[in-house]
Protein backbone atom coordinates (compact mmCIF):
# COMPACT_ATOMS: atom_id res chain seq x y z
CA UNK A 1 0.00 0.00 0.00
CA UNK A 2 1.23 3.36 -0.73
CA UNK A 3 1.91 6.13 1.40
CA UNK A 4 -0.41 8.68 -0.64
CA UNK A 5 -2.74 5.67 -0.91
CA UNK A 6 -2.66 5.10 3.27
CA UNK A 7 -2.97 9.13 3.36
CA UNK A 8 -5.67 9.20 1.25
CA UNK A 9 -7.67 6.49 3.06
CA UNK A 10 -7.42 8.21 6.19
CA UNK A 11 -8.26 11.91 5.22
CA UNK A 12 -11.40 10.14 4.13
CA UNK A 13 -11.85 8.55 7.20
CA UNK A 14 -11.14 11.58 9.26
CA UNK A 15 -13.76 13.46 7.12
CA UNK A 16 -16.41 11.00 7.92
CA UNK A 17 -15.85 11.63 11.42
CA UNK A 18 -15.65 14.87 11.18
CA UNK A 19 -19.10 14.44 9.14
CA UNK A 20 -20.79 12.01 11.44
CA UNK A 21 -19.86 14.28 14.35
CA UNK A 22 -21.46 17.70 12.99
CA UNK A 23 -24.52 15.41 11.98
CA UNK A 24 -25.07 14.23 15.19
CA UNK A 25 -24.30 17.61 16.83
CA UNK A 26 -26.54 19.18 14.79
CA UNK A 27 -29.48 17.22 14.50
CA UNK A 28 -28.77 16.48 10.31
CA UNK A 29 -28.85 12.37 10.12
CA UNK A 30 -28.45 12.62 6.35
CA UNK A 31 -25.12 14.42 7.70
CA UNK A 32 -24.36 12.10 9.87
CA UNK A 33 -25.27 9.00 8.13
CA UNK A 34 -22.59 10.21 5.12
CA UNK A 35 -20.23 10.45 7.58
CA UNK A 36 -20.85 7.21 8.82
CA UNK A 37 -20.67 6.11 4.67
CA UNK A 38 -17.00 7.37 4.10
CA UNK A 39 -15.71 6.22 6.57
CA UNK A 40 -17.52 2.35 5.22
CA UNK A 41 -15.79 3.25 2.05
CA UNK A 42 -12.04 4.15 3.61
CA UNK A 43 -11.97 0.95 5.77
CA UNK A 44 -12.81 -1.23 2.19
CA UNK A 45 -10.47 0.97 0.40
CA UNK A 46 -7.89 -0.34 3.04
CA UNK A 47 -8.67 -3.95 3.04
CA UNK A 48 -8.10 -3.83 -0.82
CA UNK A 49 -5.07 -2.47 -0.44
CA UNK A 50 -3.54 -4.92 2.05
CA UNK A 51 -5.39 -7.70 -0.61
CA UNK A 52 -3.07 -6.31 -2.72
CA UNK A 53 -0.05 -6.30 -0.61
CA UNK A 54 -0.65 -9.57 0.41
CA UNK A 55 -0.85 -11.11 -3.14
CA UNK A 56 1.71 -8.99 -3.81
CA UNK A 57 4.02 -10.25 -1.19
CA UNK A 58 3.25 -14.02 -2.67
CA UNK A 59 4.02 -13.46 -5.96
CA UNK A 60 7.75 -11.58 -4.53
CA UNK A 61 8.07 -15.38 -2.40
CA UNK A 62 7.29 -17.80 -5.58
CA UNK A 63 9.02 -16.20 -8.08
Amino acid sequence: MGIADKAQNKAEDLGGKAKEAAGSATGNKDLENEGKADQVKSAVKDAGEKVKDAASSIKDKLT
